[in-house]
């Protein structure tokens, strides 16, 4: 096991019993570990608005002898992120586009191919059960993962009534927007390493709400698990700096396909009502401004003909 993945577990597995000062040290070093791996323990304390004295017992909390032996390890993640970028150099810098062509898409097959082979079918009915039964369903997933969530929104609003999917570049407003948030709600919450801390405290005020949580991560000791009673596991690691989304996308392809056979007569009229709004709308039609008089229409399509 690397240091960089060594320290990352170390964070995962102790966080639930991190004290509040020490959780915003996690969630700055899981962020902006790059900067911390070059601040003394004052430094880093002042940067995250704690004592220097929380910063060391963080460090020996997750089993460092010291803050210097911790220090090493936040800078070997750095030296990680410079060998991935190295690695994807050696990998795919000697051979022709058309074989990363061949080579991205295989390695993402058989993410899918694991993810289905892996994935707890039991946990994936609950889930779709769970969303079901929800008064208001909310969906968080940040960075890269943002593009997942808006996925995930987008489709799961032409079946429920109360989707939010949110929005934030910081803890407070991921608060602000789940403030009605309660035990008949669901969180869906997506990351993937680097896992965001910001997500997780999501989940675990939706937790602390009495509120259901689901989560869709890559691994069984992802921190995004400690408030879950449904975890949906989908492979996405990369031999480079890229994150691999692929399998990721299909789970919740599968989730959406479940939901829409249980939701079908709400479907249908959701999309019956968009088709009569783009048609009012001309929102697929042509990219000008609809003519009002018909005649002038004619007029310049003829136009058109005349010139050909």
């Amino acid at each position: 096991m690397s240091n960089d993945n060594d320290l990352r577990n170390r964070i995962n597995e102790h966080y639930g019993s991190l004290s509040k000062g020490q959780r915003l040290l996690a969630a700055y070093i899981t962020d902006h570990y790059d900067k911390a791996a070059f601040l003394t323990a004052a430094k880093l304390g002042e940067a995250v608005g704690v004592s220097e004295s929380t910063v060391v017992r963080f460090a020996a909390n997750l089993g460092y002898k010291g803050y210097p032996q911790f220090q090493n390890a936040l800078q070997d993640m750095v030296k990680g992120k410079l060998d991935k970028v190295h690695h994807m150099e050696v990998t795919y810098g000697k051979i022709s586009r058309s074989e990363i062509l061949n080579n991205v898409l295989k390695a993402d097959a058989d993410r899918i191919q694991n993810t289905l082979e892996e994935i707890d079918a039991a946990a994936f009915e609950a889930a779709v059960d769970t969303i079901l039964n929800a008064r208001c369903i909310y969906i968080v997933g940040l960075r890269s993962c943002a593009m997942l969530a808006e996925f995930l929104g987008f489709y799961l609003n032409m079946m429920f009534d109360q989707v939010k999917v949110l929005k934030t570049t910081s803890a407070s407003e991921l608060f602000e927007q789940m403030v009605h948030i309660g035990k008949e709600d669901v969180i869906i919450g997506i990351s993937f390493p680097r896992y965001s801390m910001r997500t997780l405290k999501a989940m675990e005020f939706a937790n602390n709400r009495s509120a259901k949580v689901i989560t869709i991560t890559d691994s069984v000791h992802s921190p995004m698990n400690l408030y879950s009673s449904c975890n949906l596991l989908a492979k996405s690691d990369m031999s480079s700096i890229l994150d691999s989304l692929v399998a990721p996308l299909s789970v919740i392809n599968a989730l959406l396909v479940a939901l829409c056979m249980k939701k079908q007569d709400e479907v249908v009229t959701s999309l019956e009502l968009l088709e009569q709004v783009w048609e009012d709308y001309q929102v697929y039609g042509k990219d000008e401004i609809d003519y009002i008089d018909e005649s002038v229409h004619m007029h310049y399509a003829n136009l058109g003909e005349n010139h050909e």
